[in-house]
């Protein structure tokens, strides 16, 4: 999604993350996967409106950097911030530019980040970039489209979102039209995207220097399960559209 479309969106955003995919399924997986982050520092590329920026800082860690390429988003992260300060900070940037930071992170996180780089070079630029920004052994986790999505399965419109193929095909993958079915009075909110190839990511994520990088699935958590029954969850466990991964630097 462009500059401009995230700058439309603004803190409409933060609707995202009440939408049942993400809200039972989304965030508590990423939350677990990225675990205890108590005396450790975290950068936040891609932080958008800052939920995760926000929620790392009140699980404990020490420093919290969100970065994000749309003034916008770091604007009504940062009227967040002044209504409940936490001591989060955000700053306007371009994780395929970045500058330096003045500093190494114990963590770095990018939620629907590397699956916004124009060409492989430009994702290979952004892991390069999240690299130089860790200390040695530092963990850096992921959260994109699934690689292999049935785009041919159920419609995902009951988890409140629609992902479905443009017909375009860019260098790192197929592009890939999502609407978040958010509710009135904000509606209907669509973006493109790409899907790029599960070996992308790993070739990009190697040539920075980045080591163990496994893929984790996403659960659904025991609260999604108690408030719509299992059945509800069975096309989403079949062909989740979402994925994780991690690795080291």
């Amino acid at each position: 999604m462009s500059r401009q479309k995230y700058d439309e969106i603004g803190g409409a955003f933060e609707g995202f993350k009440a939408l049942p995919l993400a809200h039972y399924a989304e965030v508590p997986s990423f939350l677990a996967m990225v675990g205890d982050v108590r005396g450790k520092s975290v950068l936040d590329l891609a932080s958008g409106t800052g939920f995760y920026s926000r929620e790392f800082r009140r699980r404990g860690a020490t420093e919290v950097l969100g970065v994000d390429i749309s003034g916008e988003m770091v604007a009504a992260a940062e009227e967040l911030e002044e209504r409940d300060p936490l001591g989060v900070r955000y700053e306007v940037g371009d994780a395929s530019e970045l500058k330096p930071l003045g500093r190494r992170f114990d963590i770095a996180l990018a939620v629907q980040l590397l699956n916004y780089a124009q060409d492989v070079a430009a994702m290979e630029r952004m892991c390069r970039n999240v690299s130089r920004s860790l200390a040695p052994g530092a963990e850096f986790f992921v959260l994109a489209q699934t690689p292999d999505y049935r785009f041919d399965g159920p419609s995902l419109g009951k988890y409140g979102f629609l992902s479905e193929l443009t017909g375009e095909e860019a260098e790192t993958g197929p592009r890939v039209r999502i609407t978040a079915l958010l509710d009135q009075p904000v509606g209907p909110i669509e973006f493109v995207t790409t899907c790029p190839r599960r070996e992308v990511y790993e070739k990009c994520l190697r040539a920075a220097g980045f080591r163990d990088v496994a893929w984790v699935p996403l659960t659904v958590s025991d609260d999604g399960i108690r408030k719509f029954g299992a059945d509800f969850w069975a096309d989403f466990l079949a062909n989740p559209p979402l994925q994780m991964l991690r690795c080291r630097a």
